[in-house]
């Protein structure tokens, strides 16, 4: 059973890839996911369990780099905050896209790092703890910036509630994740044996969401299939860009430059779906970006992996020390 949840969660891009194209072929099979069970929403549920299992993953010493890093968690919160909104509104005004794509774009920027850029950081050998520490600033922040920037952006355009969101964010994000941070400080045995599952619960619970806001965007998606996809490559890749590009003017170690990189370019991109689904039911193919995002990060991310580790970081980071150590391997789908 583990070596089955081993493999799952070692190929769940072409897992999410899968999902992607069968709510694309079949939408009624995947679209109940977005529905609701004795009143609750499955969609808020399932980003519920995978930001729960984020939280078993962490310990309370973990945000003690906080304090011990604050110039570079600092740094990276700035970065992750102002990049990609920008990158996002500039994206949106250059290629003159409709409100529904405006809104899941600019939700995309506004969202904050997914946990998926950690494995990535992993595997390009970048400055690992920087990158888990930076995650964990953002979504901690993130009820408070993501509506916020989001009303800064678009709310003078399209209507919605900052605070209802802000509250969204408390219970999909910041509850679950606390919930999972107790568990593993009161429970540490049982969270370790339920370790090799968890990211395969995560797996499923995003493919399933993939597919089924896939499928409900199926006509957005073929309406607007090449331009959406060129805003999110260009919105993903400029992110990459710009946040090596501010590591290494501020002074950072190559490895560090890495983290930043990978940090600000891959976004949470189920939590922006999420939240175009919930707070803007007016605008269904505003989750069409999120969706997109969600199959092309783990795309681009090994990608990105491949060249840091066999031809960027052996000619220009100093310390580079080869091990072998494997750079194809797909992110923990909590993103």
């Amino acid at each position: 059973m583990k070596k089955l949840c081993f493999l799952i969660s070692q190929y769940f891009g072409v897992v999410i890839i899968l999902f992607f194209l069968g709510g694309m072929v079949c939408p009624p099979a995947f679209t109940w996911v977005l529905g609701k069970l004795l009143g609750f929403s499955l969609l808020s549920f399932m980003l519920g369990v995978i930001m729960f299992g984020m939280g078993t993953t962490m310990e309370l010493k973990d945000f003690v780099l906080i304090l011990q890093r604050p110039r570079d968690v600092l740094l990276g919160a700035v970065a992750q905050f102002a990049v990609m909104p920008l990158l996002a509104w500039v994206l949106c005004k250059a290629f003159d896209l409709g409100p529904a794509l405006t809104v899941g774009v600019v939700l995309l920027g506004t969202c904050p790092g997914g946990t998926a850029s950690n494995v990535i950081t992993f595997i390009s050998k970048g400055d690992l703890a920087l990158s888990v520490t930076m995650t964990t600033v953002s979504t901690l922040l993130s009820p408070v910036m993501t509506p916020l920037l989001t009303w800064v952006l678009i709310g003078q355009r399209i209507q919605f509630s900052p605070v209802a969101m802000f509250w969204s964010i408390v219970q999909i994000v910041i509850i679950p994740i606390g919930l999972g941070v107790a568990l593993r400080h009161y429970c540490p045995r049982f969270c370790e044996a339920a370790k090799p599952y968890l990211p395969v619960l995560s797996c499923l619970c995003i493919s399933l969401l993939v597919a089924g806001l896939a499928g409900a965007s199926r006509s957005a998606i073929l309406a607007s299939s090449l331009t959406i996809m060129a805003v999110v490559i260009l919105h993903n890749g400029l992110g990459c860009a710009f946040g090596f590009l501010i590591g290494r003017l501020s002074g950072m170690s190559w490895k560090k430059c890495i983290a930043l990189c990978i940090e600000v370019g891959m976004q949470n991109s189920g939590l922006a779906a999420g939240l175009a689904k919930a707070h803007f039911p007016g605008l269904p193919a505003a989750t069409v970006p999120g969706a997109i995002f969600s199959c092309w990060h783990n795309i681009s991310g090994s990608i990105l992996a491949w060249l840091f580790v066999n031809y960027l970081s052996p000619r220009y980071d100093p310390d580079y020390e080869p091990d072998g150590a494997p750079v194809h391997a797909a992110p923990n789908p909590a993103d």
